[in-house]
């Protein structure tokens, strides 16, 4: 599984970091969200469907 963030999309709302802290974190030059693993290892997968269900601008992408 693959994960990106769309940064025209992002609003920097936060959610996912703190849904799923250990797959992204918030950059502190622009407030938008970024992906601490594009290539997502197995055992996090759940985490990044959830990080991704929880954006309200629908910015986190997912590629299996």
């Amino acid at each position: 599984m693959k994960v990106s963030i769309d940064p025209e999309r992002c609003q920097g709302h936060t959610v996912c970091a703190l849904t799923a802290p250990e797959l992204f974190t918030i950059r502190d030059d622009d407030v938008v969200a970024s992906v601490d693993f594009e290539d997502v290892p197995s055992t996090l997968e759940s985490r990044a469907r959830l990080g991704a269900n929880s954006c309200p601008e629908r910015a986190i992408i997912i590629s299996e």
